[in-house]
């Protein structure tokens, strides 16, 4: 028996394993094609898991969280919401740990300038700490350097500043051996999250990577949302030589979501340090787990990723678009569901609701943009109306709404390598007021967006349709 046919027949038996039936089959197929190549590739990046360590230390600290939150109900607080909400809540919390809390005050801002103008100010007004984690970081003059300084001068001051960036996140950033230096030479405590470093046994599945973006100043105020720790165009000669840069959504909150999104940061900082962050965040002690009510938002932090047993993110997400009754607007940069979500995106449409996808015309990621484009058809099919954001700009917000009762945003794409295999951070919010709050934001969008019609659609060439379909098959080898 050829070696050729001893890997096909070995690879039907492991393959399948705790896979989705399409994943599996595009990793068969790839096997079957090209045995050797195919099983190389998928010894490489078949792992979806992160290391046994790593999962054990999530459930310990998911345990903590719990038991020191014992107290909060999420129906004292929801007492007039739909049982569909507090569903979602409970789902939240069985998966993520964090509870839902009251008391928050929450606004969206849509300038990119001005969220980090934000952070910035935060950061100077910091006494005791500041604590930072992004996907991709990069070091210029307008935008992120700015950050940066008051970052430094907050350590120089005496204020404990640690700061997390994704490894190969940056590592892709033109400037990014210069940003070592910097950081090296400051005051600042920072750590690569998920390091590749083979001669350290630092080694992994290379994309699985962490994906949130988190600024938490003194426990008192927090940013979270989608975007990262660089100038709009992300650095890149050709997004400059186009026009091109990123629209991003951030979230400024205060109140007990903040306590939420810091022990986010405190646990995957423990993931890279050892350090026990969670027992040294005195705000995260019983007696204060409730601090005084900013506002009157009603909120959940969820976090998700390869971390957790089950996907959290994508559970929430189709629970609540198949309890949507009237309206759904989804953004995401990167729209590659799952079957299950796009069956529950366009059962939502073929009920009647009126559901609203927004995406870029014109993505960064050729391959990715591609098999996001396979989907347009059944989506139009549906009733899903898809609205394009003008190109050259690459619309990276992620958020939807559900009715008029939920506001949903984070870190997190709607795509199979968010569901899988990054690290993400997600926030649910409830109530007509907030949800309206990020409705004017798609009202926006809309604005300035052009709707792609069924019939148009259907007029492309045979031979683009034909490459979206490849770029869709290679989307699945999650």
């Amino acid at each position: 028996m050829s070696a050729d046919v001893v890997i096909r027949v070995t690879m039907i038996g492991i393959v399948p394993g705790n896979r989705r039936p399409t994943t599996a089959m595009a990793w068969l197929l790839s096997i079957f094609i090209l045995p050797v190549f195919g099983l190389l590739l998928f010894l490489m990046f078949g792992n979806f898991k992160l290391s046994n360590r790593r999962i054990k230390r999530q459930k310990e600290i998911n345990a903590r969280v719990l038991e020191a939150t014992r107290h909060l109900e999420a129906d004292d607080i929801v007492l007039d919401a739909p049982d569909w909400v507090r569903s979602a809540a409970e789902l939240n919390r069985n998966l993520g740990a964090l509870p839902l809390q009251g008391g928050n005050a929450v606004e969206f801002i849509t300038d990119y300038a001005q969220s980090l103008e934000r952070m910035t100010l935060e950061v100077h007004r910091a006494r005791r700490y500041v604590h930072v984690q992004f996907y991709i970081v990069g070091q210029d003059p307008d935008y992120a350097g700015p950050f940066l300084d008051a970052l430094e001068a907050a350590a120089l001051r005496g204020v404990k500043v640690r700061f997390l960036l994704d490894h190969l996140g940056t590592l892709r950033v033109r400037g990014y051996r210069a940003l070592v230096r910097r950081l090296n030479a400051s005051g600042i405590q920072w750590r690569w999250m998920l390091p590749l470093s083979p001669f350290r046994r630092q080694w992994r599945r290379p994309d699985l990577r962490n994906h949130r973006k988190i600024v938490v100043v003194d426990g008192e105020t927090a940013f979270t949302g989608s975007q990262n720790l660089i100038e709009p165009s992300y650095k890149r000669r050709s997004a400059k030589r186009v026009g091109r840069e990123w629209v991003e959504l951030t979230a400024q909150i205060r109140g007990p979501l903040v306590t939420s999104l810091d022990v986010v940061f405190a646990t995957d900082w423990s993931q890279e340090t050892d350090e026990d962050l969670l027992a040294d965040l005195a705000h995260i002690e019983e007696a204060e787990l409730e601090p005084p009510d900013a506002g009157e938002e009603i909120g959940q932090v969820v976090p998700s990723g390869p971390g957790f047993e089950a996907e959290n993110n994508l559970r929430l997400f189709n629970t609540l678009i198949y309890s949507a009754t009237e309206r759904l607007s989804l953004t995401s940069p990167y729209f590659v569901p799952d079957d299950s979500l796009l069956y529950a995106l366009t059962t939502a449409a073929q009920r009647g609701v009126d559901v609203e996808l927004f995406v870029s015309e014109q993505g960064d990621q050729f391959v990715v943009q591609r098999a996001q484009q396979s989907y347009y058809l059944a989506l139009l099919r549906a009733g899903v109306r898809i609205y394009q954001y003008p190109a050259p700009m690459v619309l990276h917000s992620k958020c939807f709404t559900v009715d008029d009762e939920v506001a949903v945003f984070g870190s997190s794409n709607m795509d199979m390598r968010s569901f899988s295999l990054n690290m993400e951070i997600t926030v649910m919010l409830l109530g007509p007021e907030i949800t309206g709050e990020l409705s004017r934001v798609h009202d926006a969008y809309r604005a300035v967006s052009s709707e792609l019609l069924l019939g148009q659609w259907t007029r492309r060439p045979r031979f683009a349709r034909w490459i979206d379909n490849v770029c869709r098959l290679t989307s699945t080898l999650q």
